[in-house]
């Protein structure tokens, strides 16, 4: 029997988030975001997702008000995407599933998160193991792990490759 294309009769709020989040490409765009990837262009080439794949992630996002479009040039109009408060509520899953991923499928890291206050690293959901909370997406410190690629082709991710507090814009033309 084949799967339906919602999970409208299920009973289960993971059945609702995954309504929300579950298809192809979202939880990467909000990865981006939390990693401070703002601007369309910046996703399109850090992700390589199809344009009308990402134009309407962006879009179902926004309507869901996980990301927020902000104008940030009015002629020619420009818009950036930025993370709202129900959006930085997906970092402790994003967190946990990128620890998953890692312990089954690759064990190098790619990032390293820490606390920007004390230098410690993450656990698996956010938390300081040295000061006893969960730290807030703005306090995270974002370092590049020794699985990068040490010379990217795309501008993100070699602006990725510095040391960065989560959500602070990723700067890919020094002059815009």
């Amino acid at each position: 029997m084949a799967l339906g294309k919602d999970y409208a009769k299920q009973e289960c709020s993971i059945a609702r988030a995954l309504e929300v989040v579950g298809e192809r490409w979202t939880l990467l765009v909000v990865r981006d975001a939390l990693y401070g990837v703002r601007r369309y262009n910046d996703f399109l080439v850090h992700l390589g997702a199809p344009r009308a794949v990402l134009a309407g992630r962006l879009q179902a996002l926004t309507a869901e008000g996980i990301l927020e479009k902000r104008r940030y040039q009015q002629s020619p109009p420009r818009d950036e995407y930025v993370v709202t408060e129900r959006g930085l509520a997906l970092w402790p899953t994003l967190c946990a599933l990128g620890v998953w991923g890692r312990e089954h499928y690759d064990t190098t890291p790619m990032r390293i998160f820490r606390h920007a206050d004390c230098g410690s690293g993450l656990g698996r959901y956010g938390e300081c193991p040295a000061c006893g909370i969960v730290v807030p997406v703005a306090d995270v410190e974002m370092l590049p792990g020794p699985g990068l690629d040490p010379d990217p082709a795309d501008p993100v991710s070699r602006a990725l490759l510095r040391p960065k507090r989560m959500l602070e814009p990723v700067i890919t033309d020094p002059a815009s």
